[in-house]
């Protein structure tokens, strides 16, 4: 259709999600007002959104310990970032929470969609039998044989602090059995963590990063989006971590520390050859 004859028409922009008109805002076709608010939770909103259905009760429990086991922990880089940047500009919250969340990546949060990903990578590419713990285990000791022969790095084993084993991935995966939703990319998860030591030398524990990441994927999710409920979770963290800064502020002090405490080191010649 030329532009000529599409110049008496409406423009559509078509959506599934929010539209509104001057009487009602519409919600995936329900009554925002009527239909969702005070009977709707925002994790099972945050599910119903993205996944196109509601969760069941399962999921919604299985998902919502998700959101709490990813919201905080502690003074990691997301959330120095986000007290640093409040303290440079405290009249810009959302600056401070885009600081905090720019650093969810490989090291921190995004090893959650890493983790989602390898496991359904490797699900997808096995056809053998899965149902005892001697399959999974079979496939996680080649899955790690081959992640170590390439030089990659397996996400979801190993932890900078809880390095004899994190604390929320029992409890995650007890959640998930007695929600329903404990399928293969947790069973396989699982499997990691009981032959990691033996294909790599070393004992390293299943992180709660990992193991949210799997629960995730065993809900249906799309492995490649899982970063953003990561990311969403976080955001309630970092909204924390700034209204303690408001409280009982101490990024002044971590920059003061850091600043007073820098040593001028001359380039050497390899310096110089790097860059």
């Amino acid at each position: 259709m030329s532009a000529a004859e599409n110049t008496n028409q409406t423009p559509s922009y078509p959506t599934s999600l929010g539209t509104s008109t001057t009487e009602e805002i519409s919600l995936m076709g329900q009554s925002l007002s009527e239909d969702l608010m005070g009977k709707v939770g925002f994790a099972e909103l945050a599910f119903w959104m993205t996944a196109t259905r509601r969760p069941t009760p399962g999921e919604l429990r299985t998902f919502e310990a998700v959101l709490v086991a990813l919201a905080d922990h502690g003074f990691t880089p997301t959330a120095i970032a986000a007290r640093l940047t409040y303290l440079s500009a405290p009249e810009s919250i959302q600056g401070a929470i885009a600081a905090g969340l720019l650093g969810g990546g490989s090291r921190f949060l995004g090893v959650t969609e890493d983790t989602g990903r390898f496991l359904h990578q490797v699900l997808e590419a096995d056809d053998g039998e899965r149902s005892t713990d001697a399959d999974f285990d079979s496939l996680a000791r080649k899955a790690i044989t081959r992640a170590r022969a390439a030089k990659q790095i397996v996400p979801g084993l190993g932890h900078p602090v809880h390095k004899q084993g994190d604390p929320r991935t029992p409890r995650l995966i007890q959640i998930a059995e007695e929600g329903g939703t404990r399928g293969e990319h947790l069973r396989l998860f699982e499997a990691m963590g009981r032959v990691s030591e033996e294909v790599l030398g070393k004992k390293l524990p299943l992180n709660g990063a990992g193991v949210c990441g799997a629960a995730l994927a065993d809900l249906g999710l799309p492995v490649d989006f899982l970063r953003g409920f990561a990311l969403l979770a976080r955001t309630a963290g970092l909204l924390g971590q700034i209204a303690e800064e408001r409280r009982n502020p101490i990024a002044n002090d971590i920059y003061m520390h850091v600043d007073r405490n820098a040593t001028f080191v001359p380039l050497t010649p390899d310096d110089s050859k790097e860059n």
